[in-house]
């Protein structure tokens, strides 16, 4: 049993490797867009010139709360709280679908504010490139929690289970860090 365990962490290894290469990755995306942001609307004098919807702020406690829900999950995944798991691997299922939601609403809120994707001050588009990039990443780690999710359903040997806990966090987490970071550079300049 030992040896199978040992060669099924040995096999995970490069996943996790592969993991953080695309966080690496993404995280160079989003540093890039902001400096494409910074080079624009320093070099041209235009900002953002509007209040954020309070959308933002709500999906911010939103995506935050799910951290904590998913903490939760991972722990009681290593204490073998299978139940436990699940339900706030649900929750935390839940709050990202939230989230998604509000960002969508917050988008429909910058379209009544005449905000749009295509727009003649560009750092107005910024907003919309932040947040639906930020989107796709969010789909992909629902992805990993309904893949940890389904799991924890299945008879599957406890070193996979932790290890898709695991994935999910570090990547659940990371989404959460980089939401936090573009809202409040959001904020930063909003005028």
């Amino acid at each position: 049993m030992a040896q199978i365990q040992q060669e099924d962490k040995l096999d995970l290894a490069p996943k996790k490797f592969n993991m953080w290469l695309f966080i690496f990755t993404s995280f160079m995306f989003f540093a890039a867009l902001t400096s494409g942001f910074i080079v624009y609307s320093g070099g041209s004098g235009k900002g953002i010139k509007i209040i954020l919807p309070h959308a933002f702020m709500y999906s911010t406690a939103v995506i935050i709360i799910s951290s904590v829900t998913l903490f939760i999950a991972s722990r009681a995944a290593k204490q073998l709280q299978f139940e436990k798991q699940r339900l706030f691997l649900w929750l935390t299922a839940i709050l990202g679908i939230a989230f998604l939601a509000i960002q969508i609403y917050a988008w429909v809120l910058l379209v009544n504010m005449k905000v749009y994707l295509v727009n003649s001050n560009a750092s107005q588009s910024f907003i919309y490139m932040f947040t639906g990039m930020h989107l796709l990443h969010v789909i992909a780690g629902l992805g990993l929690l309904f893949r940890a999710l389904s799991g924890s359903y299945k008879n599957i040997p406890q070193v996979k289970n932790l290890f898709r806990m695991e994935f999910a966090g570090i990547f659940w987490h990371f989404i959460d860090i980089i939401w936090i970071y573009l809202y409040v550079f959001l904020l930063l300049n909003q005028y």
